[in-house]
């Protein structure tokens, strides 16, 4: 399977549903909440599935991408991804493992876009939005958009987080903190 985005450039993605790339009406309204936040930023994308969104990032600009994936297959892909849609200006850096673990080695960095898209049905975004929270990696100007179900994540507090704006297009909801 393959997957366009922005400038009509084409992806690679898994086959199967390993992998669920975030859907092109999403990725088109977090680039358009974001559009002054990109250029230039630091991207930290979580559970990168495809890595469609840091590919986007890359694309509108972004000096530094960072992926945490657990599938070794879509890291290859992701890789691959990102490889074409930088210049020689941007870094990115694939991250193979568990999130939670992956997250406290990125402690001392700062990222001013946070991107989350774990699958739906799993019990990572709480403990995520905490490590993030504890280890500081969301700049003071940042923000985290974490994509869920609608229905099946009850959104809960974070210690130093506050949500700035919520969105939902069908069976997908965005979710957006910022510090305190």
């Amino acid at each position: 399977m393959s997957l366009r985005i922005s400038g009509n450039r084409l992806l690679k993605t898994l086959p199967g549903e390993e992998t669920r790339p975030t859907l092109a009406r999403v990725r088109e309204a977090v680039f358009n909440i974001w559009q002054g936040k990109i250029e230039g930023c630091r991207w930290l994308d979580l559970c990168t599935g495809s890595g469609s969104m840091g590919a986007e990032a890359l694309c509108r600009g972004a000096a530094v991408v960072i992926g945490i994936e657990q599938h070794g297959k879509a890291c290859q892909v992701i890789q691959e991804n990102w490889q074409k849609m930088a210049d020689s200006s941007q870094e990115f850096k694939v991250i193979r493992g568990d999130i939670l673990g992956k997250l406290k080695t990125l402690s001392g960095q700062q990222f001013d876009c946070i991107y989350f898209d774990p699958p739906y049905n799993s019990n990572i975004y709480q403990p995520t939005l905490e490590v993030i929270a504890q280890y500081q990696l969301l700049s003071a100007d940042g923000e985290i958009a974490v994509e869920h179900h609608p229905h099946r994540w009850q959104i809960q507090p974070v210690m130093g987080l506050e949500i700035c704006r919520e969105k939902t297009y069908g069976n997908c909801a965005l979710t957006f903190y910022c510090l305190k």
